[in-house]
């Protein structure tokens, strides 16, 4: 059972549209009785999730506050202007744009706006923990423009191995020169030293860009340090860490950058805005601008080094030694050669938990195999969980692999044990505003 408004919505749509309201009931209950892994995945509030179910969706807005296209927009202006004062201050910026419809729109606005046609940029490979829109050859970004991969330490037994490594990142710039260094990315577990990208950035004479995507909800809480003052552009997704809706925003203390974004953005790439997905970001803002919300992403923290360590000390090793933030690599080779992430994500969701297989840095497999599965504590940690079930969630992960290595009767036996135990700890940790004797 879910909170009452979902319930009311649910019946809504049944009333209307049973076959659709049964494929929601489907997926309501697979979110309320599995263990959701996924590192770009959360569980947003009632409030959140119905901000972006309102009269909002019936408006179209194209343009910005005071400069639309249509009447009857002033409702959104004001909508829009407090969801950009409320991301201003919550993450110490000059200016944002809550347009974006996902962080990938929002790279390539910055990108359209920063860049011309074949620029070189300089990035992360995606295998490394970059993302598919810092380069990969068939996105825009790879497609457009010219990428150029700085590496991290690979040496095993080097004190820093998995990390960035930021004298080959001023090595590949200071040879390349490109217009744009861009630093964040979506599998990497460590602390990003803002600070030394932008003395890197400056010394070749390149913009310096930050997708803070994954670490948002981090570092609007402290948690994490921020790209501001260093990084010239900083851009996000709303949805992983930082709990909103989904969707993106772009944000400078650079006014030029600032209006070049905006026209990326529209006309450029996009056309209308999704007014009710501005409401539900103002809204998920708001509940970041909350005390709660540091005490909550303390709490992210401290599970993921819980789940690290618990899965350290069962055999797998966590790339790059272990986690800084909210997410981790497991490289399940090390617990069994012979484990991949593609086996690991499809036996663990037989038994209600959630992740994703994910290369590993120098991964020899391919991308639908690979030799790691990518975790991370932002979904868990809103339902209520702590280092203690953190550990026993580790324990369920490898007592799944573990059957799943001995054959199909063995991982059939132990993925109906774990299933049920995975329920009755769900029970205990209701999805966001439902009680606990009602799951």
């Amino acid at each position: 059972m879910s909170h009452p408004i979902d319930d009311a919505v649910r019946d809504l749509i049944a009333s209307t549209d049973p076959e659709a309201a049964a494929i929601l009931d489907r997926e309501r209950d697979r979110q309320e009785h599995t263990i959701e892994l996924i590192a770009s995945e959360n569980h947003a509030s009632p409030a959140v999730m119905h901000a972006a179910g309102t009269c909002f969706t019936n408006k179209y807005a194209e343009g910005y506050p005071g400069r639309r296209y249509y009447g009857g927009c002033a409702h959104m202006d004001e909508i829009e202007t407090l969801a950009r004062e409320r991301a201003k201050e919550l993450f110490g910026c000059e200016y944002a744009n809550v347009q974006p419809h996902s962080g990938a729109q929002a790279n390539m606005a910055v990108f359209m706006a920063l860049m011309e046609h074949g620029d070189t940029f300089a990035s992360l490979l995606l295998q490394d923990g970059g993302h598919l829109s810092h380069g990969m050859k068939l996105n825009f970004s790879g497609t457009y423009f010219k990428p150029v991969h700085y590496p991290l330490h690979y040496k095993e037994g080097h004190a820093q191995r998995e990390h960035i490594d930021y004298d080959a990142v001023r090595k590949v710039c200071m040879e390349h020169k490109p217009k744009m260094l861009l630093c964040g990315y979506s599998a990497y577990s460590r602390q990003i030293d803002f600070a030394k990208f932008r003395a890197i950035a400056d010394e070749c004479g390149a913009i310096l860009m930050a997708d803070i995507a994954h670490i948002a909800g981090l570092v609007a809480a402290g948690e994490h340090p921020s790209p501001f003052p260093h990084c010239h552009v900083v851009t996000t997704t709303t949805h992983k860490s930082l709990r909103g809706p989904r969707g993106g925003l772009i944000m400078t203390n650079d006014e030029e950058i600032f209006k070049k974004t905006n026209r990326a953005l529209f006309p450029g790439t996009q056309g209308g805005p999704l007014m009710h997905i501005v409401l539900a970001k103002a809204v998920a803002f708001g509940e970041a601008l909350q005390p709660a919300f540091k005490t909550y992403q303390q709490q992210v923290v401290r599970n993921a080094d819980a789940l690290a360590t618990a899965l350290t000390d069962l055999g797998y090793r966590i790339c790059s030694g272990g986690t800084d933030n909210h997410v981790m690599l497991v490289d399940l080779t090390a617990r069994n050669p012979e484990l991949t992430g593609r086996d690991a994500e499809t036996w663990l969701e037989a038994a209600g938990i959630i992740c994703n297989k994910n290369g590993i840095p120098n991964d020899e497999r391919k991308p639908m195999i690979t030799s790691g599965i990518r975790l991370g504590s932002p979904a868990t940690t809103t339902r209520g969980f702590t280092e203690g079930e953190m550990t026993q969630v580790a324990s369920f992960i490898d007592r799944v692999l573990d059957a799943g290595l001995k054959g199909d009767d063995a991982r059939q036996k132990e993925t109906e044990a774990v299933t049920a135990d995975v329920k009755a700890l769900c029970a205990k940790f209701p999805m966001p505003g439902a009680s606990p004797a009602a799951v």
